[in-house]
């Protein structure tokens, strides 16, 4: 699906590149401005970066600062606001994401540069 959806996309590559989609009517959306919307300028792109980083964070045992989770929970709010859905996985990913902050808030910190034997070269 993914495949089809960047392949209609790249049909349109043509007028996105030539200015077509400066001047048009959102309101009178065409082909070329849909496929823009709802590909390359959607909220997907950035989501995935930032699963990325999460992903990241997580292989080196760092917890995500809980910023992400309350700004990605406050774009899912706003959303459901506009249009009436919260998609369940969005809330679940975001609510995780709190209680992982909160529980890195409570663990014994340790401070990453000191090891046990002293200073490398002693």
């Amino acid at each position: 699906m993914l495949a089809l959806t960047i392949e209609h996309a790249a049909s349109h590559a043509g007028d996105w590149f030539s200015g077509k989609l400066w001047g048009s009517d959102l309101a009178a959306m065409s082909p070329a401005g849909s496929a823009y919307w709802l590909t390359y300028n959607s909220f997907g792109p950035p989501i995935v970066i930032i699963g990325l980083t999460i992903m990241w964070l997580n292989r080196r045992g760092i917890a995500p600062p809980p910023f992400i989770a309350w700004a990605l929970l406050t774009w899912t709010v706003g959303g459901t606001a506009l249009a009436g859905f919260a998609p369940p996985l969005d809330l679940a990913a975001e609510i995780l994401l709190l209680v992982a902050a909160h529980r890195a808030k409570q663990a014994p910190r340790t401070d990453p540069f000191h090891h046990a034997t002293g200073p490398q070269g002693s």
